[in-house]
């Protein structure tokens, strides 16, 4: 498929997802939501795809929602956002849940919707000089893209509300601090941190990795026991899989597993 808003290659089992707006800051029209709704389900039912790293094209990650097709909306406005919404939070949906682990790769800024997409995966790999700001109140709106779910998940309420009512600018030492951030490097070194991280998931075992990010996940709404047991059910339906019983020999053996996602 072709895509007009990102570049997509998939090299050695990791997909590459690159926002490709830099003229508009990388942010997010109807277009670009659609877009990266069929990227991300195409990394989801392509088993050979075992990691996937997103990055943004030009000065930064993505700057949020395109304002100015916003703007020129008109009446239709929130018919509008609606629409490009559903593509966006369809995306970010199945980034959450499908097996491989996604790798942000943050420079330049993060904002609004930006920022929603980058604390959505699983690793935030961000250069010493990027920039995290919440940016939706500054223009009279709200959060999308899964802000409101990940952002205090993240940093607790009062960090989230603090960040979300004043939109106050957060430096990548400071993201890294509050558990935004998973890693901080040089300018010059982050897609090379990015694919590293990338590569280690890619030579993984897939079905588990993917497992245990919904377990991770799904804890936060259930009791201890009820999750107890999603963790008794996960860990024996992964015990049948040919991947664990290579993992389990590996280790035995003294070897570095050769894992299938079987």
């Amino acid at each position: 498929m072709n895509y007009k808003t990102l570049l997509f290659d998939v090299r050695d089992g990791i997909a590459h997802i690159m926002l490709n707006r830099p003229e508009a800051a990388n942010s997010i029209n109807l277009e670009f939501a659609r877009d990266l709704m069929h990227a991300v389900l195409r990394c989801d039912e392509d088993p050979s795809i075992r990691a996937v790293v997103m990055s943004g094209k030009g000065n930064l990650f993505c700057g949020g929602g395109d304002i100015r097709t916003f703007d020129s909306q008109g009446s239709h406005i929130a018919s509008y956002i609606k629409e490009v919404t559903a593509y966006l939070h369809l995306a970010i949906s199945r980034l959450m849940r499908m097996d491989a682990p996604v790798v942000a790769a943050v420079h330049g800024s993060a904002a609004g919707a930006g920022m929603s997409l980058a604390i959505a995966c699983d690793i935030v790999v961000a250069t010493e000089s990027a920039k995290f700001r919440v940016a939706y109140t500054r223009i009279g709106l709200t959060p999308d893209g899964s802000l409101s779910y990940f952002l205090p998940r993240i940093v607790g309420l009062k960090r989230a509300l603090e960040l979300t009512l004043t939109n106050r600018i957060l430096s990548a030492q400071e993201a890294l601090d509050w558990g935004i951030v998973t890693k901080v490097v040089p300018d010059q070194g982050l897609m090379t941190e990015a694919f590293a991280f990338a590569e280690q998931f890619a030579s993984g075992a897939p079905k588990a990795l993917g497992a245990s990010k919904r377990l991770l996940h799904g804890g936060w709404t259930e009791t201890l026991e009820t999750q107890m047991e999603h963790e008794s059910q996960t860990i024996a339906n992964m015990a049948r899989l040919s991947d664990s019983h290579e993992g389990l020999k590996a280790f035995l053996e003294k070897r570095t597993p050769k894992f299938k996602g079987q």
